[in-house]
């Protein structure tokens, strides 16, 4: 039997078969309950915006707007719901990027069956939770690369600038993306002449193997 306010969860993902079975593991956890599961971060985001939302779980890597552009978004509404991050990749880009747009956590969908439940009672208590040992192995990762002189890469585009990357590579025309966006097709071109410009890159191709790359669309 449900408990009489289970707490409302928005689950993310491009992959039918993982939704059903996240939302088989989230329904069976007393109070927790999943009100809504869609497709893509840009559909999560709508969703979101009813307000009925406690917490948000979104893949990481979606169509149209990945994970941490969702919650980049959601993180601007009146009142944002918790978000966690899932990963198939123990990434420390994607990670610490995780971190830098406000979930609550990042869980790899590995040990999702394990850790998942754990992460959203965490969230719902405003704590931050962070599988260990992806954590650790992130971590340990990113130490390293700074004894070896290595430095994090700046943020190279904007926030703006990754959505139209993102839809570039997807294979939409100018035109979509303006559509997509709500923007004017010369404001889509100048996005895409500053992107090439300071990626030093050429065409859709090579445009389309750094989106990958950066996670925003998956291989």
């Amino acid at each position: 039997m449900m408990p009489p306010n289970p707490a409302r969860i928005l689950l993310a993902d491009d992959h039918a078969l993982v939704r059903r079975g996240v939302r088989l593991i989230l329904d069976g956890e007393p109070g927790l309950h999943v009100v809504a599961d869609v497709g893509d971060g840009a559909e999560a985001v709508a969703r979101a915006r009813s307000g009925d939302i406690d917490l948000a779980v979104l893949d990481v890597a979606m169509p149209r707007m990945t994970g941490l552009q969702a919650a980049r978004e959601l993180s601007r509404l009146r009142t944002p719901p918790r978000v966690l991050i899932l990963s198939m990749y123990d990434n420390e880009q994607y990670f610490f990027e995780a971190l830098k747009v406000g979930a609550s956590g990042y869980v790899l969908k590995s040990v999702v069956d394990q850790e998942l439940v754990e992460a959203c009672h965490a969230a719902l208590r405003g704590e931050t939770f962070r599988y260990p040992s992806a954590a650790s192995t992130l971590i340990r990762s990113y130490l390293q690369r700074l004894q070896r002189g290595e430095r994090p890469r700046p943020a190279v585009l904007t926030a703006r600038e990754d959505e139209v990357l993102k839809l570039i590579a997807e294979g939409n025309s100018s035109k979509e993306i303006a559509e997509a966006l709500t923007i004017s097709l010369k404001t889509v071109e100048r996005h895409r002449a500053n992107i090439l410009e300071k990626l030093g890159m050429r065409d859709r191709t090579q445009l389309t193997r750094y989106a990958i790359r950066a996670g925003l669309i998956e291989p």
